[in-house]
């Protein structure tokens, strides 16, 4: 059963091209890890309220479980540091497990 690995990024508006930027070629890594098959990479719609962030959303299609915890085990440390070391404290990160349950 496959698994949806979702990331969703708060990023302050003032760095968000050079994000979504340095997002793409990390989303490009990412698909090479095991147990990776596709992606997508989405932007929330902003409202007023959300004026000073952009919020993007990535999810990561995994063929199954243990690809996941593969991954959270071997290389989530390493593949989040990367947007630790250059943009710091100036986004925040929240993660989910999507399963599928059915198809239509």
């Amino acid at each position: 059963m496959s698994v949806v690995y979702e990331v969703n990024l708060a990023v302050d508006r003032e760095i968000a091209v050079e994000y979504r930027d340095w997002l793409i070629a990390h989303v490009q890594e990412m698909l090479t890890l095991p147990g990776f098959t596709g992606a997508r990479l989405m932007e929330t719609v902003p409202d007023q309220a959300d004026a000073a962030e952009t919020v993007f959303c990535t999810q990561y299609e995994l063929v199954d479980q243990a690809a996941l915890d593969e991954y959270l085990r071997v290389h989530s440390a390493r593949m989040r540091a990367d947007g630790l070391s250059r943009f710091g404290d100036r986004f925040r990160s929240s993660r989910r497990v999507l399963r599928d349950l059915d198809r239509y």
